[in-house]
């Protein structure tokens, strides 16, 4: 029995093969990153503070991250390549048959009944194109990971922007209408009296009774529309939908946002579009010089460790140990492959050529886009500033037209008129102002100067 435990002879190998795969399984289990969370809510936010959780909690910009994420395990798995790989394996064989063979007319049995065998072996890369493809590329991939998902956070902070101001436009439409139709059921109050003592006549309350009535259908159709847009605001934050919350906005400190340098020069290389595109270009480059790389040999080492155990009888099998190794190198050339590598390297050729020439049309996509926003962008101040003198002017006559008409100077239709005009124009002024914001960022988007941090 004693030859038996000659198998502990193998233990230290198999301890140390064990070691390092719980060690490598352990490390990768700290990497792995903690489930989303989806808890956290507001109970009252400003923009920054929309974009902020937008940043944090967008499931496209969660993508992105995790895209990048995977494309950093990637390239660390094919960096990999250009370490040396070590591997280990024991076999155990039982033979029920031996080999035989005749020899001189006798039949002759090679080999014994039980065989096992513990081998080592390692290998390493001297030269190879697709670890080396892998080695020059590393930092652009990375680069390409992190500026698409720079992408997704412009588009995240543009789009719940634009949304931002459309719903604060909506809920400034719902206070104005308020406003008026307090004023409007005032004036109605008062037209019905003087009527019913003989002062007026019955068409002064009834317009009022008729812009009353329209006033209050815009309200109403103002806060169902303000219902679909703060969830298309939650959509594109990645706000749970069965929370709410309030914003919170400054309208001087908006208006204080509304400038912007109009004599910008464009410069392609800011804006992110480009980037990408200029990123992929530089990586058909490296896949054109991977493509000539096929000319080129393979180079590598390789060397095992072997010890093999043969016996008979299976309790001492692991009794004697009979060892070899050896260690070489290869080195493999390609002669002939029918002319593949030739078209794989025009086919490279032609794609690099493509995207040279799909530069030069976002190139002129971007600055039509630029053009077009910035036109849009000064339209909008336009029509900003001239709304917000109209809104003074506006106040200002129906203050006038109130008290002449309360002093029996004015008819009721001036009234009507100038309450129309009064709420037209500052529905108008907040629609102008948050117009021009959300154009500003269109603008700055293709500058590339979107800042999400």
């Amino acid at each position: 029995m004693q030859t038996y435990f000659d198998f502990y002879k193998l233990k230290p190998l198999c301890l140390l093969v064990l070691t390092i795969t719980s060690m490598n399984f352990a490390q990768a289990q700290r990497r792995e990153q903690a489930p989303p969370s989806t808890g956290d809510t507001l109970q009252a936010a400003t923009l920054d503070q929309v974009v902020a959780y937008a940043i944090a909690h967008q499931p496209l910009v969660k993508q992105a991250e995790t895209d990048e994420s995977i494309a950093n395990s990637v390239i660390r798995g094919k960096l990999a390549d250009w370490l040396p790989q070590l591997n280990f394996s024991l076999n155990y064989q039982r033979y029920f048959d031996l080999q035989s063979s005749v020899i001189g007319g006798n039949v002759v049995r090679f080999g014994v009944d039980n065989t096992s065998s513990a081998q080592f072996t390692a290998t390493q890369n001297v030269f190879n194109r697709d670890a080396l493809l892998a080695s020059t590329t590393a930092s652009k991939v990375r680069i390409q990971a992190e500026q698409n998902t720079e992408k997704s956070k412009i588009d995240v902070v543009v789009n719940v922007t634009k949304a931002f101001y459309d719903l604060l436009a909506t809920e400034q439409q719902i206070s104005v209408n308020q406003e008026s139709i307090v004023r409007l059921q005032r004036s109605l109050k008062d037209a019905r009296s003087r009527y019913d003592a003989g002062i007026a006549d019955k068409t002064d309350y009834k317009r009022a009774q008729i812009q009353l009535a329209n006033t209050q259908v815009s309200l109403q159709t103002a806060q169902e529309l303000l219902k679909y847009k703060k969830e298309f605001l939650k959509m594109l934050m990645g706000y749970p939908v069965d929370r709410h919350f309030n914003i919170l906005y400054d309208t001087a400190i908006m208006e204080q946002d509304v400038p912007l340098d109009t004599a910008q020069e464009l410069v392609y290389t800011n804006n992110i579009d480009y980037r990408i595109l200029y990123m992929q270009k530089e990586l058909q480059e490296a896949n054109v010089k991977y493509a000539n790389w096929a000319y080129l040999p393979s180079v590598n080492l390789f060397g095992a460790y072997i010890v093999n155990y043969q016996n008979d009888a299976i309790g001492e099998l692991y009794h004697n140990r009979y060892p070899f190794s050896y260690a070489g190198a290869t080195l493999a050339f390609p002669i002939f492959q029918g002319g593949k590598r030739i078209a794989k390297v025009r086919e490279q050729r032609w794609t690099s050529r493509r995207i040279e020439w799909g530069l030069a049309n976002l190139r002129s996509s971007i600055n039509t886009e630029y053009n077009r926003a910035l036109a849009t962008y000064k339209s909008n101040l336009t029509n900003y500033n001239v709304q917000k003198e109209n809104v003074e002017l506006a106040r200002e006559v129906y203050d006038v037209i109130q008290l002449q008409y309360s002093s029996g100077i004015r008819p009721y239709l001036d009234v009507t008129v100038a309450e129309t005009d009064l709420r037209t124009t500052r529905i108008n002024y907040f629609n102008a102002l948050y117009a021009v914001l959300a154009s500003k960022m269109d603008v700055l988007r293709a500058l590339g100067q979107i800042n999400y941090q």
